[in-house]
């Protein structure tokens, strides 16, 4: 028992080890600068000296008092919440053919899904802007079907946005999903199409609920990228449509307003990361219930 003890002691002390240096990195890059943040949220802003060291709630009570800021909160929440569902309706079916087939070019498609991450946001932006544009290639389409006289109003929409955030994100939940499936022995799906199920049933009962880690995985990482989504929105939405990034980017930078802005930054955080955890906790809890039952 005491060797056995003594191995343990040292492996867990070795994994500790390794981690450190890491948790330092993750400690130094991201948790510093956090606490910076919070500390100048309770600042006051001062138009003369910039922000005044003080301890006041002012700025979190500004923000959840002014529509416009509220407004600009459930717009983010709202349209994170939309591009998440539609990267997941329209990612499944690509993962899920990704992990069953055994094509000779799967090696081919995994590159061509990887490839967009290769390319910036704002490059990808800008491609959605030549094909939304007034003179894109969308309604270049509709003028010479005849559908339409007059160009359509397709950029600086909220529509734009979704469409351009999801297609940003899309990739990341396809390859979140693809791991997840292709660990599935597919032979229970083999087995309930045998005992009567058809494909939908099949689907709905064994595929997406033994599916759902990967699905909690994905939905989470691509909800937190939607919520944090800064260069998308700004080129496509114009001020047509504003979320959280933007509009505490120009409370830092054009107003600089640091205790209003960290404010914004601490809320947009936590918002984040208490629905990502939420939506977690649910899709586990849903999948803990369908296994057991």
């Amino acid at each position: 028992m005491r060797p056995a003890l003594g191995g343990a002691r040292q492996s867990r002390g070795m994994g500790a080890g390794l981690a450190f240096p890491a948790s330092l990195v993750v400690i130094v890059v991201i948790m510093v600068p956090l606490l910076m943040l919070a500390r100048y949220s309770f600042n006051h802003f001062d138009p003369a000296e910039m922000m005044q060291q003080a301890f006041t709630g002012e700025n979190y009570v500004r923000f959840f008092a002014d529509p416009y800021y509220r407004g600009v909160f459930m717009t983010t929440i709202g349209v994170a919440a939309l591009c998440t569902v539609l990267a997941l309706v329209l990612g499944f079916p690509v993962a899920y053919f990704l992990a069953k087939t055994t094509s000779r070019y799967k090696s081919l498609f995994i590159i061509l899904l990887v490839f967009p991450l290769l390319v910036g946001n704002v490059v990808r932006a800008a491609g959605w802007m030549v094909i939304l544009g007034n003179a894109g290639v969308v309604n270049t389409v509709l003028k010479g079907l005849g559908l339409v006289t007059e160009s359509v109003q397709l950029m600086y929409t909220p529509a734009a946005v979704v469409i351009g955030t999801t297609a940003v994100v899309m990739p990341y939940l396809i390859l979140t999903l693809q791991s997840v499936l292709e660990g599935i022995d597919f032979s229970v799906e083999e087995a309930a199409r045998n005992l009567g199920a058809d494909f939908f049933t099949t689907f709905r009962r064994v595929v997406l609920p033994i599916a759902a880690p990967g699905v909690a995985a994905g939905t989470m990482l691509v909800f937190i990228l939607c919520m944090n989504a800064y260069a998308t929105p700004v080129l496509l939405g114009g001020t047509g449509l504003t979320m959280m990034a933007p509009a505490l980017y120009d409370q830092i930078t054009r107003a600089s307003n640091w205790p209003f802005g960290s404010a914004m930054a601490l809320i947009l955080v936590c918002a984040t990361l208490v629905m990502a955890v939420l939506s977690n906790w649910l899709i586990h809890r849903r999948y803990v219930r369908t296994m057991s039952s």
